[in-house]
């Protein structure tokens, strides 16, 4: 077995990361735009996060969760690969793990994966209704304490319990 030796000089500390973080976009993406995709793309550039995960979600979850009818799952996720291919930036990630369950997931586990298979700090970036429904979920306070959010466009209306931890929030493209 080769050692590779590297010599460095006294009192040498490696360069801190520039980029560190994931950037989570949960959505179902029935009603995200290219622009919007675009909006996210260029906040994961300008806050230097490593990933930018488009998480979509299946149409089991959405139904459960707002509804609204919504496209295939297949067809949501061909338009994001799509958009990602159009872009060519390798740190954009279109997760599968709804798909391959094909059933309802529920925040709680979808956030667990995450956690598990990409680097921390997690940003969860939201549109304000998911970010209100979100914070309806009794698992929130657990969540909020362990992630941020970043949400596309500020709120008209606030739930209460965003508004208890809005120092764990933000909107992107406001001045930090």
């Amino acid at each position: 077995m080769k050692r590779d030796i590297q010599h460095v000089p006294y009192g040498y500390e490696p360069p801190a990361a520039e980029r560190k973080g994931t950037l989570i976009f949960y959505d179902s993406f029935e009603r995200i735009s290219d622009m919007d995709l675009l909006k996210a793309a260029e906040t994961a550039i300008e806050r230097k996060f490593t990933k930018l995960v488009l998480y979509p979600l299946h149409e089991e979850t959405v139904r459960r969760m707002t509804k609204e009818p919504v496209q295939a799952y297949y067809k949501r996720e061909d338009r994001l690969h799509e958009w990602k291919r159009d872009q060519g930036r390798s740190f954009i990630t279109v997760e599968s793990l709804e798909g391959k369950r094909k059933k309802y997931t529920p925040l709680d586990s979808a956030l667990r994966h995450i956690s598990d298979v990409y680097p921390a700090p997690y940003f969860l970036y939201l549109t304000p209704e998911m970010a209100n429904q979100f914070a309806s979920y009794s698992s929130f306070e657990e969540w909020i304490v362990k992630l941020r959010l970043l949400l596309s466009e500020a709120p008209a209306h606030v739930h209460p319990r965003l508004e208890k931890f809005r120092h764990r929030w933000d909107v992107a493209g406001e001045v930090q």
